[in-house]
């Protein structure tokens, strides 16, 4: 792609400057999880000009999800949450390889995403079961992402941004979903190979209505800014690998 004439990413070039503009158009980055999380974090990274992003979630659009999640809207009810992402993404980057995968992320089936040919992995699912192995899948050297994978804690019931982080897992603090995965990692004495870094807040409030019995309530700016971290995980290990010349990254001159 030559963005010197691709004006939809000029103004990311200005910061990123052209050698990186090419390593973004040729990142492959895996999405597991396109809901309040995910699709956010898609979005980002397709705006910033990500070159091939694969997106996997089994769901369509219910109406409970309009409140938060970037494909649902009254118009798109009933639709695979990929196709409809998959379109929107493409309209954003035509030269992007756009792919959606209507399925769910098993033990079962793990081997057959090709985990280990992607640059990127982001994991934004819900399944404690799915998530444990997702994890242990990606930190394995065997089987892991070629660059990093990225994990999204629980992002339900929460509301101040400024809470929301990063850390690496073992270093997560009162989030209950981490806490829950790494119990389960205990108790199985099977841990990760690796140290993955996480986007998660200590943050929790209290229900103020009732609802269906394990669904928690959700605010779409912190889904949402979950979702851009995640992002910003994958586009600031990039960045890392092209400073700008003569500048160190800390803004220190060489």
């Amino acid at each position: 792609m030559d963005y010197n004439i691709f004006e939809n990413f000029e103004r990311t070039r200005l910061l990123a400057g052209d050698s990186m503009m090419k390593a973004l158009a040729d990142t492959r980055v895996l999405i597991f999880g396109v809901g309040g999380v995910g699709s956010w974090c898609a979005e980002s990274l397709a705006r910033t000009g990500i070159g091939s992003i694969t997106m996997v979630d089994p769901d369509t659009v219910a109406q409970s999800n309009i409140n938060r999640q970037l494909p649902a809207t009254t118009g798109t009810v009933g639709l695979p949450k990929v196709e409809v992402l998959a379109d929107r993404l493409a309209s954003i980057n035509p030269e992007a390889r756009i792919e959606g995968v209507a399925g769910r992320y098993t033990p079962e089936n793990a081997a057959g995403f090709g985990i280990e040919s992607y640059d990127y992995v982001i994991d934004a699912i819900d399944s404690l079961t799915d998530k444990a192995d997702l994890i242990l899948r990606c930190t394995d050297p065997a089987t892991a992402p070629r660059r990093a994978f990225f994990s999204s804690m629980g992002a339900a019931r929460k509301l101040d941004p400024s809470m929301i982080s990063t850390a690496e897992f073992w270093k997560v603090e009162g989030c209950p979903l981490a806490r829950a995965l790494r119990t389960r990692f205990r108790r199985s004495g099977i841990f990760p190979r690796r140290k993955f870094r996480c986007v998660y807040s200590p943050e929790s409030l209290p229900h103020r209505a009732e609802g269906p019995a394990g669904v928690n309530g959700t605010f779409a700016h912190t889904t949402a800014i979950f979702g851009l971290t995640l992002a910003s995980l994958v586009i600031r290990a990039i960045y890392a690998d092209y400073p700008p010349e003569g500048i160190a990254l800390t803004g220190k001159a060489q």
